[in-house]
């Protein structure tokens, strides 16, 4: 086993004026909006991490149980294996129960793609506690952090990327077109994708997983707020916001947001901006889409993907899709 190194901080100035950058620009759009990615620094990578035992979030168990009990058939399809590459790999517990699902024990290079050093680390533990296992961490954007991992020597066998936890369903239907694309254009003859898509429910059980009884998933949008304080040198009242989950069942997704509760000012000093926010004003955090399992499969055709097979849980709607290059 390769010891398992946290990633470098080197590019934190950057990394900050890019943020104070991207604040500036969306909060001035009409609604109001957040990337989405900044969700996730240490504290909010933690929060999300307890969502995904709550009772009402079921993707990672449904996932989880999918990977465990389909393992072997999954990864008979793409042997000789020698590569896995994961995109967002949250606490590395799914690409695990992948790994340790897998015939005999030739020796595997783990690629761990994320823009969060928390999740890097944590993931990285988990994965390089595995046997026959070198895990390579990225701290990088998907696209970037795909090109590297492509790049890096490698042994010969097969190459099988994985995007899952339903993360396909943060990026609308443009985005997640090109963001497909791109996985395609990056990978080689031969190379293989699994992608984990959360499926159409009943809108309770939807919007109790994305604002649930505890409140956890509230503390998890509003804890974006407590980083732009901390960050970029900003005053939001954080208690003045509140978290509204919605169903937008015409873009078949879950809608995240923080809703001011009374009038207020806001400056942010590292964007140089000033806001004025009326009772009720939102700011747009998150957008969750929610896929039927046939249009999974069109998506990744459309990409230039060939489909080669699909494992679905029909009782607690979650799809496993396998595709080839």
């Amino acid at each position: 086993m390769r010891p398992f190194v946290a990633p470098s901080n080197a590019a934190d100035r950057s990394e900050r004026e890019q943020f104070a950058s991207d604040v500036e620009y969306y909060l001035s759009l009409t609604p109001k909006q957040l990337p989405s990615r900044y969700l996730y620094d240490p504290l909010g990578s933690a929060l999300f991490e307890a969502i995904c035992h709550l009772p009402w979030y079921r993707i990672t168990r449904t996932e989880l149980d999918l990977l465990s009990r389909r393992a072997r058939e999954i990864l008979a399809h793409v042997e000789p294996l020698s590569t896995l590459v994961e995109l967002g790999p949250g606490s590395g517990e799914k690409l695990a129960t992948l790994v340790e699902g897998r015939r005999g024990n030739q020796r595997l290079t783990v690629h761990l793609i994320d823009v969060s050093a928390s999740a890097l680390t944590l993931a990285g533990r988990t994965v390089g506690g595995l046997d026959h296992v070198d895990v390579v961490p990225h701290q990088a954007a998907y696209e970037a952090g795909l090109a590297e991992a492509v790049a890096y020597p490698s042994r010969a066998g097969r190459r099988l990327t994985l995007f899952l936890g339903s993360n396909l369903g943060n990026f609308d239907p443009p985005g997640a077109d090109a963001l497909l694309r791109n996985v395609r254009a990056a990978l080689c003859a031969g190379d293989a994708f699994l992608v984990g898509t959360d499926l159409v429910k009943p809108e309770r059980d939807l919007l109790l997983a994305y604002d649930d009884p505890l409140g956890v998933t509230a503390a998890f949008n509003r804890n974006l707020l407590v980083r732009i304080n901390r960050e970029l040198d900003a005053d939001f009242d954080v208690a003045a916001f509140h978290h509204r989950a919605l169903w937008n069942a015409g873009e078949s997704r879950v809608e995240m947001h923080l809703v001011a509760g009374s009038p207020q000012q806001v400056r942010v000093g590292a964007a140089s901006l000033e806001l004025a926010f009326e009772a009720g004003e939102t700011i747009w955090t998150e957008s969750s889409y929610k896929y039927e399992p046939a249009g999974v499969v069109q998506l990744l055709e459309r990409a230039g993907f060939r489909a080669m097979g699909q494992w679905v849980d029909r009782e607690n709607g979650f799809a496993l899709t396998l595709a080839e290059v």
